[in-house]
């Protein structure tokens, strides 16, 4: 039987080993949202300089994907004297990818073949990203949402960096009460919290629990 790895601890693990050494590597990181990069900053900050790359096409409509954009920078600016100075990259809105891997397959659920390749969607513009930019490593919050596949991001995120040679920070940062306090952190900030990933077929399902 296949063991099941801990991401959680294996990033416990490599922080012990950063922090002995007194190196603060440079991190590339793929934001999703303000709530899921509350705690993930919090818990990174002491040992990278971070740089937050807002990429997600898959968001719907546009104005949901400035809205969770503004609130990023607002969180990252309120954070400020609690992580120290991160610089936010906001990437432009561009959905057609995510409208290109979803053809076909609008009717698949949730946390399925069309989610994992939206993963791979943003891990690779992420990833390439990190590589031109010099980075240490890469790395996304969205292993911290209950409803995303912890074990699918982080072997996304190893094939990734084997292709471009830049180091994925493997994590579950929804482990160790990570996130329960994303939610007390998007209630100290007054974060805007939204009801669905982020995608048209997100979004439907969600309206549909809410009925």
């Amino acid at each position: 039987m296949e063991q099941k790895i801990n991401y959680g601890k294996a990033l416990e693990f490599k922080l012990r080993e950063l922090e002995k050494t007194g190196v603060r590597p440079r991190l590339l990181l793929h934001a999703c949202c303000a709530p899921c990069s509350s705690y993930t900053l919090e818990y990174l900050a002491r040992y990278f300089d971070i740089t937050l790359l807002y990429y997600n096409p898959n968001i719907s409509p546009e104005s949901e994907y400035f809205t969770r954009a503004e609130e990023l920078s607002r969180l990252t600016g309120a954070m400020e004297g609690v992580i120290g100075s991160v610089e936010t990259v906001i990437a432009e809105y561009d959905p057609e990818p995510f409208i290109a891997l979803a053809e076909g397959r609008e009717d698949l659920p949730e946390g399925g073949a069309r989610c994992f390749d939206c993963y791979r969607l943003r891990l690779e513009y992420t990833a390439a990203k990190a590589k031109n930019g010099g980075y240490d490593y890469f790395c996304t919050t969205l292993s911290i949402s209950p409803h995303k596949n912890a074990s699918v991001l982080n072997l996304i995120g190893a094939e990734l960096s084997e292709k471009y040679g830049v180091a994925y920070l493997f994590s579950d940062f929804k482990k160790n009460g990570g996130y329960l306090r994303s939610c007390e952190l998007s209630r100290e900030y007054g974060l805007y919290r939204q009801d669905y990933c982020g995608c048209v077929y997100s979004q439907r399902q969600s309206e549909k629990r809410s009925k």
